[in-house]
């Protein structure tokens, strides 16, 4: 009798096969997967579509109408937006909008200062100086807006009464339309800083010790570094503290609101594009034009921030 053996490959290719005991296999369902992805996404998804994607299109509509005096919309199509164009008042806010965030930008090198040295080895008291900065951002618009009313008071204020310490004769800051826009974008520089202060420490602390002691070993001193190492690792957060801050300016309305008041002589000067909405679609009950000032600003801000994208790629470094 003969036996013929089985190669000894066909017959490891059948054990290889053959399910081991003790493992079981799982088997992949391809169908679950888009499932399930829906049941982590759909919640996140359905409130960007209530709250933002939906008031957008919305907005939009109504900017094409004209809304009656007890209620109901006519469709007036491009009405609007024509007399928007033709509005004196859109190049005054337009203009006062554009100075407010040119200013509000000077916070991002004053942050990236503190930052750098408060990230200092060795600095005692660093996490007193992280609080005290932080303060502002966790404070009510409207006590902040209180507070530098008084500081900025033409006859008992702070501000006049140091400058006149010094021989500095003080001014009505706040209705002077020469002064009144840069000294509320002053008070929105200092209410900002902590959280500019808060995201450069974040990424300084993430910036490897060996690059700076390679350089310390080159002999590169401490403004060297902070030109050619530090602001070029930094860069990341520093373009995406400019987008926040461009786009955070170019909505200013509360500080106005609060600090001056529509009686303030020096408003014709500091009135922005979200006063104007507010002007037509709270005072005047205009909704369609206040539509349109809101869907121009949002063409605004969406050029800037692509703008921003754009120019990005030039001087932000992510390695």
């Amino acid at each position: 009798m003969t036996v013929v053996a089985s190669p000894p490959r066909a017959q490891a290719e059948r054990m290889s096969e053959a399910p081991s005991p003790g493992i079981r296999r799982r088997r992949r369902n391809p169908g679950a997967s888009p499932w399930w992805a829906l049941v982590f996404i759909g919640p996140t998804a359905l409130g960007i579509a209530v709250f933002y994607l939906w008031p957008t299109v919305r907005t939009l509509i109504i900017s094409f109408t004209k809304s009656g005096p007890f209620g109901g919309a006519e469709w007036v199509g491009l009405e609007n937006y024509v007399r928007l164009f033709q509005d004196p008042e859109l190049i005054g806010a337009l203009r006062n909008t554009a100075l407010y965030t040119v200013i509000a930008l000077i916070g991002i090198p004053l942050a990236v200062g503190i930052a750098a040295l408060l990230n200092t080895a060795g600095l005692k008291g660093r996490s007193a100086y992280r609080t005290l900065y932080f303060i502002p951002v966790v404070t009510m618009p409207a006590a902040i807006a209180l507070v530098w009313r008084m500081i900025y008071n033409g006859d008992y204020g702070v501000l006049n009464a140091a400058l006149g310490s010094v021989g500095i004769e003080g001014r009505s800051w706040l209705t002077d339309p020469n002064t009144a826009l840069v000294a509320i974008a002053v008070v929105g520089i200092w209410a900002g800083l902590g959280t500019n202060i808060v995201i450069f420490l974040a990424g300084l602390q993430g910036i490897p010790d060996t690059i700076m002691e390679a350089a310390d070993l080159d002999g590169a001193g401490p403004v060297r570094k902070f030109f050619s190492i530090t602001i070029p690792l930094l860069s990341p957060s520093i373009f995406f503290v400019s987008v926040i801050s461009v786009i955070g300016a170019l909505q200013v309305f509360d500080l106005i609101y609060m600090m001056l008041g529509r009686s303030n002589p020096a408003m014709p000067n500091t009135r922005t594009v979200v006063y104007l909405f507010y002007e037509a679609g709270f005072l005047d009950n205009d909704r369609g034009y206040a539509a349109a000032v809101a869907f121009l600003l949002l063409v605004i801000i969406l050029v800037l921030t692509v703008v921003q994208f754009r120019l990005q790629k030039k001087w932000v470094h992510y390695e």
